[in-house]
């Protein structure tokens, strides 16, 4: 059994990931408006980050003790094949359920020509995308937590959270900056009054803790199935990143010279630079 404390523990880190959304629409409480080049440069930093924790987080704490890092590289020792059956399994079926969940959203047709209230099912419709991406970085955060309250974590509050946590719980946040800012910047050409740009950027992300609960109660009453859910997490996160976050930061910067490649390539390296203290831990 799950003890109440433990869920609530993960529900409030789930919480700040989405509440971090917000920050995202901060910028235009201040400026007009926030440059292409900002943008991409920020979408590049998320990528960065996601794909690394994904990888070095999710992935290598799927193996376990099969992976060593050290200042010579990483190095695999002999992982057992149900290990590598869950792993792949969960990395599909993260990239499958998104892939499914995103296709029917889109499915949806918004034509202003045909609805008296097209403006508020495009709304929806933003909502709805930017709400199926939330659910399975929360799903990255609760199943981060699965070793929460056992010793030799890093101390918070007086309980002992996985460093891994610890990492994903930031990583999530930083990567859902760029996110408020891409939420913002069609609602706010609909006439969104500024100040509801961050309410409706943190309501996007509000499936986050919903997800962290989840995963965090399903590792924690089915751990031999924890690999799968690491990779179900890895799975969603690279899909995303792939799919979504770097055609993204491409498309916002097709205007910029070079198609805003150096913004790009300079915020993924920043945000994978970011995570390289996860290979030490």
């Amino acid at each position: 059994m799950v003890d109440l404390w433990a869920l609530g523990f993960v529900f409030l880190a789930g919480l700040l990931t989405a509440l971090a959304t917000g920050i995202g629409a901060v910028p235009f409480l201040i400026f007009s408006e926030v440059s292409d080049r900002w943008n991409v440069a920020l979408w590049g930093v998320a990528s960065g980050i996601m794909l690394s924790a994904s990888v070095f987080g999710l992935v290598f704490e799927a193996l376990g003790p099969s992976v060593r890092v050290s200042s010579q590289g990483v190095s695999v020792t002999s992982v057992p094949q149900r290990v590598w059956l869950l792993l792949v399994g969960g990395l599909l079926a993260g990239a499958v359920v998104v892939f499914v969940a995103h296709d029917i959203i889109e499915a949806t047709d918004v034509d202003p020509g045909e609805y008296a209230e097209a403006d508020f099912r495009r709304l929806v419709l933003i909502l709805g995308v930017l709400t199926v991406h939330s659910f399975p970085e929360g799903v990255a955060v609760g199943v981060s937590f699965a070793d929460l309250g056992i010793a030799g974590g890093t101390e918070v509050f007086g309980v002992a959270v996985p460093l891994l946590a610890v990492f994903m719980t930031v990583a999530i946040s930083i990567h859902n900056v760029p996110e408020g800012v891409a939420i913002s910047i069609p609602l706010r050409s609909m006439g969104v009054p500024d100040w509801k740009l961050v309410q409706w950027s943190v309501f996007s992300s509000l499936p986050q803790p919903i997800g962290a609960v989840l995963a965090f109660y399903f590792v924690r009453v089915a751990r031999e199935l924890l690999p799968a859910g690491f990779g179900f997490a890895a799975g969603a996160m690279i899909y995303l990143v792939i799919t979504e976050f770097l055609p993204e930061a491409r498309e916002i910067g097709s205007t910029l010279p070079n198609g805003g490649r150096r913004e790009l390539v300079g915020g993924f390296t920043a945000g994978v630079v970011a995570m390289v203290p996860l290979l030490l831990v």
